[in-house]
């Protein structure tokens, strides 16, 4: 019976339900037989029918029983296997091209850990941003328009942005506008390039290792999910409020894994266009790795033909651990602001769309 159990474990299940049907044909063969007069074979003391009769009847139940467990197996593995396939994977992907065996997964969990200690270390701080955009003339170089604006910003716990301007000239830009993504960007991917939030929603392919200046590190190309699901980008271009990912490349510190460089711009893009930066951080207070430096040389092509040049330059400094709850504002009107003569009104990035700056370096103007 041991070999029986043994080779029917390893009968796919139509072989079963064959074995099955051949048993059935056997018993009913065997009731002929032994209604049809051939019991005068027991009285004789031959029961070689009666016993193959009870032997099969044994082997037809257990196959019975092999059968529906064989079943039952199956369909519950295949509502597994639906389910796992209607359910989206919630972590982030990871791909390596280097041909180098390295436990990519290890690292990026390593680095979503190491970034999310970050973003709560950074609601202890705040900081200055100042960020210069300029439209560049296409012949000579010449500075054709400047959009200048100077802030302080603190996180609160949640770690909600806050934005208080210390000096914003009138601009001077006429090529284009300046967008409520422009300003997300800004504050944004431009800054920490990965929101550690969203790490989750990244797809991230291991290029190898690179030396810069005196570090080692991982090299990673990182791509939106977003941006091959059609149904949430189209969501997404309708929604009031600007949800913005980062494209491009990280480099992460193999000692902290911690992104110390980043190069890429913020996506998506629909009408508008935006340039591609290069984000440098250095290490404050010898444990955490901030912001220090963004720049963008780049030509936006929209979709009319027209394109513009633009350079960009941010700097952040003066990061300061907080001592206690500050009070923030931000203002939307261009113009310096004098704090002594304002009370500081508290409000979150990005501005209402009610300021008088124009609208996009995305968007040209007509």
């Amino acid at each position: 019976m041991w070999v029986g159990v043994v080779t029917l474990a390893r009968t796919p299940s139509l072989t079963i339900w064959h074995l099955l049907w051949q048993h059935a044909r056997r018993l009913m063969h065997l009731k002929r037989v032994l209604k049809g007069g051939h019991l005068v074979r027991f009285a004789t003391g031959t029961a070689s029918s009666e016993r193959n009769f009870n032997v099969i009847m044994k082997r037809f139940y257990f196959l019975m029983l092999a059968a529906v467990f064989s079943a039952l197996t199956i369909s519950t593995a295949n509502a597994q296997g639906q389910k796992a396939a209607a359910t989206p994977s919630t972590a982030p992907t990871t791909v390596n091209r280097s041909g180098v065996p390295v436990n990519v997964d290890k690292i990026i969990r390593t680095v979503a850990a190491k970034e999310t200690e970050f973003r709560r270390a950074l609601n202890n701080y705040e900081f200055k941003r100042d960020a210069i955009l300029q439209t560049i003339a296409p012949l000579g170089g010449q500075i054709t328009g400047e959009y200048h604006r100077v802030s302080r910003f603190v996180f609160d716990n949640d770690g909600n942005r806050f934005e208080k301007i210390l000096m914003f000239p009138l601009p001077t830009i006429t090529d284009i506008s300046v967008t409520n993504e422009d300003l997300e960007d800004l504050g944004g991917v431009q800054a920490f390039a990965l929101e550690a939030s969203k790490i989750d929603q990244y797809v991230f392919t291991y290029g190898g290792k690179e030396h810069i200046d005196e570090l080692d590190t991982y090299v990673f190309d990182v791509t939106p999910k977003i941006l091959s699901d059609a149904k949430a980008l189209s969501a997404l271009k309708k929604s009031k409020t600007p949800e913005r990912y980062f494209q491009g490349r990280i480099w992460v510190d193999d000692r902290d894994f911690q992104i110390v460089k980043a190069k890429g711009k913020g996506v998506p893009e629909f009408d508008q266009r935006f340039p591609t930066f290069e984000t440098y951080r250095e290490q404050i207070n010898g444990r955490y790795w901030f912001p220090t430096y963004a720049y963008a040389d780049d030509d936006l092509v929209f979709k009319n033909g027209q394109t513009t040049h633009v350079r960009l330059k941010v700097r952040y400094t003066d990061f300061a651990e907080l001592k206690g709850k500050g009070r923030v504002v931000e203002e939307g009107e261009p113009g310096v602001i004098d704090e002594k003569d304002r009370e500081p009104r508290v409000k979150p990035t990005p501005p209402p769309a009610t300021t008088t700056t124009p609208k996009a370096t995305a968007k040209p103007k007509p």
